[in-house]
C-alpha cells in the first residue's frame, strides 16, 4: 500500500486513463479527489471508486475562475494528476485559428494555470503529473505538437522552481482507443487503430492499465522530476 495515507487529486478522472489512474492509486491505499466536466460522469466515477473518494467535483479546468475557486478550497492533497488537454489533427496551414487557440489553451495554458493555483496548496513531498503526448509530427498534429513541447518545458521549469518541496513530471501516451477519441466516427477509429498497430514496433496498442501505471510510477518515485515519460510502444522509433 505504497500510497497509504496520501491523497491524490485526478483532474479528468471520470473516464479512460484518468479513471484508471484513480483506481490504481486507490488500490495502493490513496484517498481520492476526482473532477470532471460532466456532472453525471463525476457521479458515476465516484460510485465506481467507492469509499476511496474524499470528494468528487464538477470542474472545467479551462476556466481560470473555476480553477481559482476549486483550489481555494483544496486542503490536504499530496499528489495532483492532470489529464487536461484537448487534441487535434492537421498541419499548420490547414488548421483554423480557432482550433489552434483552443488546443493551445486546453493543453498548455490550462495546465500552467493549474500549476499556479495548485502548487501552493499541495503538501510538501508531493508532485504534479501532467499529460503530454507522443507519436505525431508537426505537420500532422500542429497545435497538439506545439502544446506537447510546451508541457515538456513547463515540467522542466516547475521541477526547478518547486524543488525540493514538490516534483513535476508528465506522461506522454500515444494513440489509444479510449473515450478520449469518442468524437471520431467508429469506422475511422477502427481504421486508425489498425494502422497504428501495424506501425508501432510492438504491433499493438497500449492498454489503459499500462499507461495509467506510468502515472503511478511518477507519483511514487520521489527521485524523478522534470521528466516526460513516453508510453508509446516505441512508435517514434519508426518516424
Amino acid at each position: 500500500m505504497a500510497l497509504d495515507g496520501l491523497n491524490v487529486l485526478v483532474i479528468g478522472g471520470t473516464s479512460g486513463i484518468g479513471h484508471e489512474v484513480a483506481r490504481q492509486a486507490a488500490a495502493r491505499g490513496a484517498q481520492l479527489v476526482v473532477t470532471g466536466r460532466d456532472e453525471s460522469r463525476v457521479r458515476s466515477a465516484a460510485q465506481r471508486l467507492g469509499a476511496s473518494v474524499l470528494r468528487a467535483a464538477v470542474l472545467d479546468a479551462h476556466d481560470e475562475q473555476a480553477l481559482q475557486r476549486f483550489f481555494a478550497d483544496l486542503v490536504g492533497v499530496d499528489h495532483l494528476v492532470s489529464m487536461v488537454g484537448d487534441s487535434m489533427t492537421g498541419g499548420f496551414l490547414d488548421t483554423t485559428a480557432e482550433t489552434m487557440r483552443h488546443v493551445l489553451h486546453s493543453k498548455f495554458w490550462s495546465n500552467w494555470m493549474i500549476a499556479r493555483y495548485a502548487a501552493p496548496r499541495l503538501r510538501d513531498g508531493g508532485s504534479l503529473t501532467y499529460t503530454a503526448g507522443t507519436g505525431g509530427r508537426p505537420h500532422d498534429i500542429s497545435a497538439s505538437y506545439v502544446a506537447n513541447l510546451g508541457l515538456a518545458a513547463l515540467v522542466e521549469g516547475l521541477a526547478a522552481e518547486l524543488a525540493p518541496r514538490l516534483r513535476a513530471n508528465a506522461v506522454a501516451p500515444t494513440f489509444m482507443n479510449t473515450p478520449f477519441w469518442r468524437d471520431i466516427a467508429p469506422g475511422d477509429l477502427e481504421s486508425a487503430s489498425a494502422t497504428f498497430s501495424q506501425t508501432v514496433p510492438l504491433k499493438r496498442q497500449g492498454t489503459v492499465e499500462e499507461v495509467a501505471s506510468a502515472y503511478i510510477h511518477l507519483i511514487e518515485n520521489g527521485f524523478v522530476t522534470g521528466q516526460v515519460l513516453a508510453v508509446d510502444g516505441g512508435v517514434m522509433l519508426r518516424k
